[in-house]
This record gives C-alpha cells, sequence and structure tokens, in this order.
C-alpha cells in the first residue's frame, strides 16, 4: 500500500463467529473453516487489489465463553510490498446475557510477515440482541502516534428458504487527517456498507456480497496508490465449517 497505515481484517464475518465446532471434551471445541473469495474485502477497502483469495481459521473455545484462534488470508498491495499474507491472533469472551443477547469482547495481533511496519493490535466488542448488533474496533499503536476506531451497527436475519441475510455500516475514523481528494482537501474519516446474501448448499457456505463506501477515488488513490480498491464491488464466495 501507499499509506504505512493498515486497515485490515473485518471480511463478511468476523473470522471467531462459530456457528459450529467439534467437541473434544465437555468443555472444550473447535471451530475450523476455510473458504475462498473472489476478492477480500475490508472495511471499504480491497485488500487483494480485487484478486481472489483464500482465507482460513481455526478457534478453540471454551464453554465458559472464553475463546483464542488465528485466522489468516493471501493479501496484495501491489508495488514492492513483499508480503503476501496476514496472519491474525485473538483472545475473547462471549458473556451470553440471554438466548438473545450477548457481547463479545476480545483483543486482536495482525501481523504481515515480511512486512513487519504494518503488524498492529486492536481492541474490539460488539453487543448483539435479537438481530441486531452495534460495536467497535479500536487501535492505538498505527504509528506516527495515529489511532484509529472503527464502528459499526448491523442486522442478522434469515429470510424464506434458509437464506441469510446480514446488513452493516461502519464509520472509519482516524486520530488525523489521511484522506486526501482530488483538490487538496483531507478528513479523517469515511463511511463503508456492506450486504450479504448467504445460503448452505451440498454442505458449503455460498455468499455473495455487495460492498461499496464514500472514498472518492482519488482519496483512495492517495491512501493506497490505487484509485480503484475502494469501488463499489460484489464479493462472491464459498467456504466450508469443520
Amino acid at each position: 500500500m501507499k499509506n504505512s497505515i493498515k486497515i485490515s481484517l473485518l471480511g463478511l464475518l468476523a473470522p471467531w463467529t462459530v456457528t459450529n465446532a467439534v467437541e473434544i471434551n465437555k468443555d472444550f471445541s473447535v471451530a475450523l473453516d476455510a473458504g475462498v473469495y473472489s476478492q477480500y474485502w475490508s472495511r471499504g477497502m480491497s485488500q487483494s487489489q480485487g484478486n481472489p483469495a483464500v482465507q482460513g481459521s481455526a478457534t478453540l473455545v471454551h464453554s465458559s465463553g472464553l475463546y483464542a484462534g488465528v485466522w489468516s488470508s493471501s493479501v496484495d498491495f501491489g508495488y514492492d510490498n513483499r508480503t503476501r499474507q496476514e496472519i491474525d491472533w485473538y483472545a475473547g469472551y462471549v458473556w451470553t446475557i440471554t438466548d438473545a443477547i450477548n457481547l463479545d469482547m476480545a483483543y486482536l495481533k495482525y501481523e504481515y510477515p515480511n512486512e513487519n511496519s504494518f503488524n498492529y493490535s486492536e481492541y474490539y466488542a460488539k453487543l448483539s440482541a435479537h438481530g441486531f448488533n452495534v460495536g467497535g474496533y479500536y487501535s492505538g499503536d498505527l504509528g506516527g502516534n495515529q489511532s484509529m476506531l472503527y464502528s459499526f451497527v448491523g442486522y442478522d436475519t434469515t429470510l424464506p428458504g434458509r437464506v441469510g441475510l446480514a446488513l452493516r455500516y461502519g464509520l472509519v475514523d482516524y486520530k488525523d487527517p489521511v484522506f486526501i481528494a482530488g483538490d487538496g482537501n483531507t478528513r479523517d474519516h469515511y463511511n463503508e456498507w456492506q450486504i450479504t446474501l448467504n445460503k448452505e448448499v451440498f454442505g458449503l457456505n455460498w455468499s455473495v456480497a455487495y460492498v461499496d463506501s464514500n472514498l472518492s477515488s482519488s482519496e483512495c488513490y492517495n491512501y493506497t496508490g490505487f484509485d480503484d480498491n475502494c469501488s463499489a464491488s460484489f464479493v462472491v464466495g464459498v467456504d466450508k465449517k469443520f
């Protein structure tokens, strides 16, 4: 990427979202996931230059609500960036208040082999209630005394025919202006949104998402080095949970 500050994670779903798991014993279970997507999209930007990405995760879950795991994706930032992989380590706790209400909190560490300057960490929290959710990710170690808060609201439901629908609207807000428009104006924030449909067929979860942001092509170019990394796109994917 042209800018040394890096936005990452948050593809179609948070990587540690556990919908099924293999029981190890009465207290522990493990959830595995592997998938292929038409591109790796995160918070209004492509992390793979619009090219396909392979992703996978492994999460160890305790009956108390504690969990820890690792998620990885192929990446492509163009130019002379040497890294081709993102590795995210995470640990957290899900507090189940009722069957329909829960609070998820986690710490995440992002690593980029061969490009250590991209590495950073985040704190995450999400409150879910009856399909609605609100949450955020905060990082204070992006380099140059820069910090960033990504906050979002969303809604998840199941449509007729067992088709899943997920809606999200987010705000990416930096401490200092890092987005430069063609006329020279700067700003420190932008909005992004995503609409995802998914359905399980033949034991695989198939998904299609419409993703977009209000970043202009010039702002996108001045931040990433490419003017089409933030354009409205459809992201198609298929994954298998074990």
